[in-house]
């Protein structure tokens, strides 16, 4: 477990008047949030912490019974920290926001809730890809749980895509976003939208050459967020 405080320093409008913690399970994703978070709420105070072993572990059967506690554990630390809020920025963990709010006793967010919402907004056809099992089943939750509150019916298909996560994790991101942007293409004409399962899978969209829209979570995540702290 690591904690990375972060301000951004060039702060070129007034900041909201409290502290942000994001829970993450990729060292990977810290940056491109740290650069939205930038970007849409320069001089927020931000805490980042990392549990780079939460997926891993949601598969082990061994280990999979830890998880809502470590969860807990670092939703303490962030508010603790002073966090008045946080946000899990992994699709993985998704299902235990409500819980793990319960517990810690300030809001948890989830990044990838305003993906789902658009996802689902008009129903139709929507494709859902992952790199991983841990992180596709979640998601597919997540957005039958938003349509539910839409009031919509999409017909949902999804794949895990082979050989991609052991790519990335190997260090050939060129690999990875091949065979996600093949993915894409792939459900693409039979689909209304994608939706890219995991943050780490972004790089990939830009790669496709589809006329759908391909949805990931980072962007319409971190633009929710600064609605809501400037609405609160």
């Amino acid at each position: 477990m690591t904690s990375t405080p972060h301000t951004p320093a060039a702060a070129t409008t007034s900041a909201p008047a409290t502290r942000v913690a994001f829970l993450h399970t990729g060292a990977v994703v810290i940056p491109p949030v740290m650069e939205l978070v930038g970007e849409r709420l320069p001089g927020l105070s931000t805490v980042n912490y990392l549990d780079d072993r939460i997926v891993a572990d949601l598969a082990d059967p061994a280990r999979q019974d830890s998880v809502p506690e470590r969860l807990a554990d670092l939703a303490a630390a962030a508010k603790s920290a002073g966090a008045d809020v946080l946000m899990f920025t992994c699709s993985s963990i998704s299902h235990l926001a409500a819980s793990t709010a319960e517990q810690a006793g300030i809001p948890v967010l989830r990044i990838d809730e305003a993906m789902a919402d658009e996802a689902v907004a008009g129903g139709g056809r929507v494709s859902v890809l992952a790199t991983l099992p841990t992180t596709l089943n979640p998601t597919l939750a997540l957005l039958r749980e938003r349509a539910g509150i839409a009031g919509t019916a999409p017909e949902l298909t999804s794949e895990v895509i082979p050989g991609a996560f052991e790519a990335v994790a190997g260090g050939d991101r060129a690999t990875h976003d091949q065979l996600v942007a093949e993915a894409i293409e792939r459900h693409a004409p039979e689909s209304d939208v994608v939706v890219l399962a995991q943050a780490s899978m972004a790089s990939a969209a830009e790669a496709a050459q589809v006329t759908v829209p391909v949805l990931t979570s980072l962007r319409p995540g971190i633009s929710r967020l600064a609605e809501r702290l400037q609405v609160g």
